[in-house]
């Protein structure tokens, strides 16, 4: 499962402000530290915004504030909100093959799989522990 750039800017947005629910950070705050620009940030706070996740305020006390719930909200039902639903990605070239359907039910249950894992972590287990950083081990030559 490949995520969008906005996708996974609202994972770290949603993140960043459930951490302290209580502090307020601007779309530039916010843009400064993932290093995007202001603009397109704006798009993906508007989404998380309209989904009732966060709050955001105008002015110079402005900025937004994480108003959903860590104990229940999943990082799916973040991705959710960016990426198409199951079904409703278009047919890429060479799926309509033999050779391209069975690589694509492979491809389809990785994703199945992937979406099952982001269904189960919510917020506050991400904040709590965050997944350890898995290395690859390499044979040796």
């Amino acid at each position: 499962m490949k995520l969008q750039t906005a996708t996974r800017l609202g994972l770290y947005a949603i993140l960043e402000l459930a951490r302290e629910p209580d502090r307020t950070l601007s779309s530039a705050e916010l843009a400064e530290r993932f290093g995007v620009s202001g603009h397109h940030l704006a798009k993906v706070m508007g989404t998380l915004s309209s989904a009732g996740y966060v709050r955001g305020g105008r002015g110079a006390a402005g900025g937004y504030r994480f108003t959903g719930n860590r104990r229940r909200l999943t990082l799916m039902d973040i991705v959710a909100l960016f990426e198409p639903a199951p079904g409703a990605r278009p047919v890429e070239p060479g799926e309509q093959t033999d050779i391209g359907a069975s690589l694509q039910k492979v491809l389809t249950e990785i994703d199945e799989i992937a979406e099952a894992t982001l269904a189960s972590i919510t917020l506050e287990t991400m904040l709590r522990s965050p997944p350890k950083v898995l290395s690859r081990k390499h044979p040796s030559p």
